[in-house]
């Protein structure tokens, strides 16, 4: 099987960064994002994904911690467009349901080409820790926009901030990991009707 890596290196005014994806890796994760709870979030995203995962970011998180979230969504979702390659094979969907004490949330994508996000994650704080939970749908934007994905994000239920964001990037790793399996059943083929993902 040929090799489903990505190395991205996206340079702004605000964000400096470099990731490294392997999708068939063994979910090891060297997370130096500068945001604490986003480095945490994002381990689960490789140990649950079963993706080998490098991000350093060096961002303007004096001003806020906007930018760097947005901008390593942004680059893991060019990371992710990039190593699937043509998508032949592939499963292209991928729907996960997980829980966390009293959390649950559930996630389902389409490796479609066409980026759209649907977040229905209603939060009762607007902080965990020092980290704005407004922040998890800009990154969920960020890579919906550059890996051309549908995505459906519903908070089902819970009380706790950070078990409900957890109970978020977890299945979303899960879910993006079926998604990106191969399907031995379309034999190289394209998963799509149109003839074009």
């Amino acid at each position: 099987m040929t090799p489903r890596t990505a190395s991205i290196q996206r340079d702004t005014l605000e964000t400096r960064i470099k990731l490294e994806l392997d999708l068939d890796g063994s979910g090891r994760a060297t997370l130096e994002s500068g945001v604490p709870f986003l480095d945490h979030m994002l381990d689960q995203v490789a140990r649950h994904g079963r993706f080998d995962l490098s991000v350093h970011c060096d961002g303007d998180t004096r001003i806020d911690d906007h930018h760097s979230v947005e901008d390593i969504g942004i680059a893991l979702g060019s990371a992710v467009r990039e190593a699937v390659g043509d998508k032949r094979g592939l499963t292209r969907y991928g729907h996960a349901y997980v829980p966390l004490d009293e959390a649950l949330s559930r996630v389902v994508i389409d490796l479609s080409g066409r980026p759209g996000l649907w977040f229905d994650c209603p939060f009762q704080r607007d902080r965990v820790g020092t980290f704005d939970v407004e922040l998890c749908r800009e990154f969920f934007q960020g890579f919906a926009n550059h890996a051309g994905a549908t995505i459906h994000i519903d908070l089902i239920r819970g009380e706790n901030e950070h078990h409900k964001i957890e109970t978020i990037f977890k299945a979303f790793g899960r879910a993006l990991r079926l998604a990106v399996s191969e399907d031995v059943r379309m034999a190289g083929d394209l998963p799509s009707t149109k003839g074009a993902l």
